[in-house]
């Protein structure tokens, strides 16, 4: 089976190494971290990589802007958002945006795998 990349976008640092020691334990090849959308957008033309996971509150740009963002550069951008408990407002916004699906922590390891893999389509 071909290794899906996968390109993190979170500004907690804890939380990126969760999501790629998840995703690295499952095999999934974790071609980038950023800590904030900005940096999220930089990485994804930069890499390409075949998912994205975005935290949707972020400092510099916030996870739904970066989003807008990667699907000006490719309608097909693949998101997955991770929210928090609590953002439905959110969440419904970044759907509208063009979020492939979305994941409110905190979340089981499974629940990310099967996530990522109905979006990517495996």
């Amino acid at each position: 089976m071909i290794m899906k990349r996968v390109l993190i976008v979170d500004d907690a640092a804890f939380m990126r190494v969760t999501l790629k020691s998840m995703l690295e334990n499952n095999g999934f090849e974790v071609v980038g971290e950023a800590e904030n959308g900005i940096i999220g957008v930089q990485k994804y033309v930069e890499l390409n990589p075949d998912v994205v996971t975005m935290d949707i509150t972020m400092p510099e740009m916030s996870g739904i802007d970066a989003l807008k963002e990667m699907k000006k550069i490719n309608p097909n951008v693949k998101v997955v958002m991770i929210s928090a408990m609590g953002q439905d407002m959110l969440i419904r916004e970044s759907v509208i945006a063009g979020a492939k699906s979305f994941i409110v922590k905190p979340f089981k390891e499974e629940f990310m795998v099967k996530t990522l893999t109905q979006v990517l389509g495996i």
